[in-house]
């Protein structure tokens, strides 16, 4: 019976994912609110130009409804999914000046900082205040507990932006975001049941199915994207979750292929720039570079699911 603490709040979200998802295609649509594909991107992606975009708006609503259904609604149900929705409605309105412009560069880069850790800093403010753990955080592998002190909001704030930027550049791909996360998800979903989190159990076993759910309308070939309305929500919810539950240093772990995505993107600049104009990569975020090597775009996304599989297991024990 304590399973259903995971089944419910997933199968919810799930049905209405794939309930909102396709009723949510034809309007996009109508709205014209198709894809822009970056130029200097891989040139096979060009074919995808068009395709419904903002179809993350099905997910929001799916974990949003479902949580508040089916898990306690206290304090921290609140703040994580504030917090989700907020990143939400910051990336619906970079994807909205996207699709009015008609390119694939929305809200400038400045804006959406400033944005994210405006989001970021209420979420640890409310962590270090109103929380049991205060201005600690757990320390993986070796079992202890660290006060950071006035150092906690500023580290948090950090790590819920990072996060979030992380998983919006891990969205290149056919249903890669979306199952990558869906797996993460469950990581956090099991953690929240084993350690005495109903809420955050309800909240990413919501996210879960939500991404399950979106995931049969967003695979290879994608009849929508989630856009930055998706990845966004889900890179800020990925990060409460975590947060809430006090294990902010074994979320890079368990999301390594979101940690590695960023990397690439900043040895690309960094390695572009001190050898002046020589690539690291063939092309970054890294799930370009082994498409270039001559990977198919559905096997970029089953290795990529595979590993994260392997590294929330590895986290899962480590805690």
């Amino acid at each position: 019976m304590e399973y259903l603490q995971i089944i419910v709040p997933a199968a919810l979200a799930l049905v209405l994912s794939l309930i909102a998802t396709p009723v949510l295609i034809p309007y996009l649509r109508r709205m014209k609110a198709g894809q822009s594909i970056r130029e200097e991107g891989p040139q096979s992606h060009q074919v995808k130009a068009g395709t419904p975009t903002m179809g993350g708006l099905a997910i929001i609503a799916a974990v949003v409804i479902a949580s508040l259904i089916t898990g306690p609604v206290n304090g921290d149900m609140i703040i994580a999914l504030a917090a989700f929705v907020a990143f939400g409605a910051l990336g619906f309105l970079d994807d909205f000046v996207k699709v009015k412009m008609k390119r694939n560069l929305g809200l400038t880069a400045f804006q959406k900082l400033m944005l994210q850790i405006v989001i970021a800093a209420v979420l640890a403010i409310y962590q270090a205040n109103l929380s049991e753990t205060g201005t600690s955080i757990f320390i993986p592998f070796f079992n202890v507990h660290w006060d950071l002190g006035w150092a906690y909001v500023p580290f948090v704030a950090f790590v819920v932006v990072a996060m979030t930027n992380a998983v919006n550049l891990t969205d290149g791909l056919d249903g890669l975001a979306s199952g990558v996360t869906m797996i993460v998800a469950l990581f956090l979903t099991l953690v929240g049941h084993s350690f005495g989190f109903p809420e955050m159990t309800a909240f990413s076993a919501s996210i879960l199915g939500a991404c399950l759910g979106f995931l049969f309308f967003n695979h290879y070939p994608a009849k929508v994207f989630m856009g930055d309305t998706g990845s966004l929500a889900l890179g800020g919810g990925i990060a409460a979750a975590a947060i809430m539950m006090n294990i902010e240093l074994i979320i890079p772990l368990a999301g390594g292929v979101y940690v590695a995505e960023v990397l690439s993107v900043i040895l690309q600049v960094a390695y572009f720039k001190l050898t002046h104009g020589k690539r690291l990569f063939k092309m970054s975020p890294l799930h370009h570079h082994f498409e270039l090597c001559g990977w198919k775009e559905t096997k970029v996304v089953a290795v990529f699911w595979i590993v994260t599989a392997i590294l929330c297991t590895v986290s899962f024990l480590a805690l």
